[in-house]
């Protein structure tokens, strides 16, 4: 089929950047060309003579794995090492940490606690910092500065030591997750964006079995260099996130317009489907069919631009603090599991080192459902219905918890409970960012949600105490009490969300939306009568 005319010719009257017309640009290049490139491809996308019929001879699907293999692997990878250095002080623990420095238990506790306060407080900034700065700057940068912090927490002398690392650590490591997650928007329709969220996010599920293997092994070089074992879990651990830091700089993609791997016209096409997705009309099968419009009616486009307003908007967002109490149902067992989990198991009776190796099957497992739960959910078109399936079971897995002391039994309960909140929690991070409209106000958004839902990571760092040792009561009650929470949340949102799309359908219906332009229905975002939430 023949390509559409305003792809064909160098010296279209539509391309207005003529160096842009006759060079390939890299991701990493002078500012000014990559701007001008970005800028030109928008353009293109954005021109009012491209239909979806301009693009019918593309495969959406061919180009969505390049876009896979391009961009996640890096981003798990990224994740992987985050997560395996936030959560790597529970391995130490059990390695002598505690004793060596000689903390006390609540000494401990404080030190996991701090890291999500300095999380929390610098998600939103560094967010907005992402889309600025770009994506393969700031987030490779953040990563050199937390393996530095890392590697530093190798060589504290006390608690006051590790309690500061452990402060920095949540500085330079906030920006990781929400921005990463956000990424993930910039380049994927919302029908796609859990499987690409789960296959990024199960990573920590991974991480949580490496943790645990990588722990096994380097906890043997107790005494080399003069060194106790849990000195080089932080050390080697740290100097591993910086490597890879290096690496991401010149690997990580920034956004679509700008995407060396994809021909000009895959990368408006991208550009395209992302700025109209609320319009396009697909069948049964996913493909795009058609383009929902009234005749003589301009298509809908997103509204990418910054402005304070959307940032204000993001704030005064009722779903989101909603949403909020839901992420506190998956995020609180989430970190009671990741940094409590090795110390659980020992707590049964086992030794260290075997304690460390039966967190692997837990977290292998977990991360295969995830990605699993995830596909089933892009392709159905439904989130809520898998999440709270998810948070039900984890509730299961903790009444076992709860109810008997018998090992075998307590090990199966948190083996579940950890099986169902990690396909839980891509989950929840999607359906937001799905019904959030405009970059801007889903940057702030979603940095909002993580950063107030980990601040349950540092409630949760102070649910198992160890004078509740071996079986952790209190704990696994207080994780189930966070659970119940968030299933009522849940359901609020789903009631308003349906109570909402019905009165916009009637509205719609009386013609209420006519008295709008696209451009000020698009500057409304998901507050736009032509919008629906996502269920």
């Amino acid at each position: 089929m023949e390509k559409p005319e305003i792809f064909n010719s160098e010296d279209s009257p539509r391309s207005t950047s003529p160096s842009a017309d006759h060079a390939t640009f890299p991701p990493h290049r002078k500012n000014s060309t990559f701007d001008d490139e970005k800028a030109r491809i928008d353009r293109l996308a954005l021109d009012p003579g491209i239909t979806a019929s301009s693009f019918s001879h593309l495969d959406e699907k061919a180009i969505l794995r390049k876009m896979d293999l391009r961009l996640i692997p890096m981003l798990a990878l990224l994740y992987l090492l985050s997560f395996l250095d936030r959560g790597n002080i529970g391995n130490a623990r059990i390695e002598g940490l505690v004793d060596d420095l000689g903390m006390t238990g609540p000494q401990y506790n404080w030190c996991l606690t701090v890291f999500f306060f300095t999380y929390a407080a610098f998600e939103v900034p560094s967010n907005l910092l992402l889309k600025r700065l770009r994506p393969s700057i700031w987030l490779p940068s953040i990563m050199v500065a937390w393996g530095i912090v890392m590697t530093l927490m190798g060589i504290v002398q006390n608690y006051h030591g590790l309690l500061i690392a452990r402060i920095f650590l949540g500085v330079t490591e906030a920006g990781l997750f929400p921005g990463a997650a956000y990424y993930i928007t910039m380049w994927y329709c919302r029908h796609e964006a859990q499987f690409r969220q789960a296959l990024f996010f199960s990573a920590a599920s991974i991480a949580g079995a490496f943790s645990g293997l990588l722990a096994f092994g380097i906890a043997k070089m107790d005494g080399v260099g003069g060194l106790e074992g849990w000195r080089w879990i932080f050390i080697l651990e740290g100097i591993l996130t910086v490597l890879v830091a290096i690496i991401a700089f010149f690997t990580l993609f920034d956004f679509p317009e700008t995407a060396s791997f994809l021909t000009e016209e895959e990368r408006a096409f991208v550009v395209w489907r992302l700025k109209f997705q609320a319009s396009i009309k697909r069948d049964k099968e996913g493909r795009i069919v058609d383009v929902i419009r009234e005749e003589g009616e301009e298509m809908l486009a997103q509204d990418d631009t910054f402005q304070w307003k959307y940032v204000k908007a993001a704030f005064m967002d009722w779903q989101i603090w909603m949403n909020i109490w839901v992420y506190w149902g998956i995020v609180a067992p989430l970190y009671g599991i990741s940094l409590f989990l090795p110390t659980i198991i020992r707590g049964l009776g086992y030794t260290s080192s075997t304690a460390q190796l039966l967190t692997v099957p837990i977290y292998i497992t977990a991360s295969i459902l995830a990605v699993a739960v995830a596909w089933i959910s892009d392709r159905f078109g439904k989130r809520y219905p898998f999440i709270l399936v998810c948070l039900c079971i984890m509730a299961i897995g903790f009444i076992m918890c709860i109810s008997t002391s018998t090992p075998g039994v307590i090990y199966a309960g948190v083996f579940i409970a950890a099986c169902a909140l990690y396909p839980a929690f891509p989950g929840n991070i999607t359906w937001l960012s799905n019904n959030l409209a405009g970059s801007t106000k889903r940057a702030t958004g979603q940095a909002i949600q993580i950063a107030m839902g980990n601040l349950a990571g540092a409630m949760a760092s102070n649910f198992y105490r160890s004078k509740d040792a071996p079986h952790y009561v209190l704990g696994h009650a207080l994780e189930l009490g966070f659970i119940v929470a968030g299933i009522v949340a849940l359901l609020i949102l789903v009631f308003n969300y349906r109570r909402i799309n019905a009165k916009r359908e009637r509205q719609m219906a009386e013609g209420a939306h006519n008295g709008y332009t696209p451009a000020e229905m698009s500057a409304l975002g998901d507050r736009a009568l032509t919008f629906r939430y996502f269920l």
